[in-house]
């Protein structure tokens, strides 16, 4: 911007030189294209003078290609206005590699593909959270460039889960191991990006894909499972019903005892007389036996 009005300047200037020897018309304005000279060159300079950062960005200055260690954090600055000034995006960045077209951060599939311990071939969908460290910025434009998403991020990503993956069975990928297999790439990729000035704040596997015959066998081991807890409650259902029937025998076996001790011949006359006192004073048609044995008494009230 300054190099372009300073050039815009001295052409205004050159020109005024040029008109004021010429006798003509035009001379008369060689003052005016002197004024408008000095005043491009001098907005030009005012103007690459004041950087505006933005805030969640780091400024990183250069002259002629040698990079400043100080960093412009957000806000106006004053800067040298021969400096060219790049910004740095420090706030959290994603980087996606997903198997599904038009999801990651690049077009096709793109997903990780890396063969297990037992030799399978596993294809692993994956994000990375990132960030810059502020500090660092200078030498990441130094050392990578702009583009260390490219150069960096991704290449050194799909590299360590390669390199970890072999580590474990394609089934315990899948199930048992998913979890220490995140820590364990985290922990590795998190040691080169610091040696490079970037921050790994998360890896997030987001979906392990195994082979159809790996699949298969998982789902029908899955089954066989539910079948058998399955049968296993049944079993635990039919006998806990077993020993509310036999509890249920118990009590009505000693309710038969208890009720067999107890009654005498007199408790049963006694019920007998309770009983016909009862239905004597009931208004309805009745025969009452009275007495024991071959030759009851019979009364008939109707």
């Amino acid at each position: 911007m300054v190099i372009f009005a300073i050039i815009i300047g001295v052409v205004l200037f050159l020109i005024s030189i040029s008109v004021k020897t010429q006798n003509t018309p035009l001379a008369k304005s060689s003052g005016f294209l002197k004024l408008a000279a000095i005043i491009v060159i001098a907005l030009g300079i005012s103007s690459s003078m004041f950087k505006q950062i933005d805030a969640g960005k780091v400024g990183v200055q250069s002259l002629y290609g040698s990079v400043q260690p100080q960093v412009l954090e957000s806000g106006l600055h004053i800067i040298n206005p021969l400096l060219d000034v790049t910004d740095f995006d420090i706030q959290t960045q994603n980087y996606t590699m997903s198997a599904i077209h038009a999801e990651g951060a690049q077009e096709g599939d793109d997903a990780i593909r890396v063969l297990s311990n037992d030799g399978l071939e596993v294809i692993i969908d994956l994000t990375v959270l990132y960030r810059i460290t502020p500090a660092d910025a200078p030498k990441i434009f130094k050392q990578i460039g702009v583009n260390y998403t490219d150069k960096i991020v991704r290449p050194v990503t799909r590299t360590r889960i390669r390199d970890n993956a072999v580590y474990y069975d394609a089934v315990a990928l899948y199930s048992t191991k998913r979890n220490e297999f995140q820590q364990r790439i985290f922990k590795s990729i998190e040691d080169d990006f610091k040696q490079r000035g970037l921050i790994l704040e998360q890896l997030l596997i987001r979906n392990i894909n195994l082979p159809a015959s790996v699949k298969l066998s998982i789902e029908s081991k899955i089954n066989a499972e539910q079948d058998a807890q399955k049968m296993t409650f049944i079993l635990q259902k039919e006998k806990q019903e077993a020993e509310r029937k036999r509890v249920e025998a118990q009590g009505i076996a000693d309710y038969q005892r208890i009720i067999s001790l107890g009654l005498t011949d007199k408790q049963l006359q006694y019920e007998q007389i309770k009983a016909q006192k009862e239905l004597a004073a009931s208004p309805n048609t009745k025969i009452i036996f009275m007495g024991k044995g071959n030759a009851p008494m019979i009364l008939s009230d109707k």
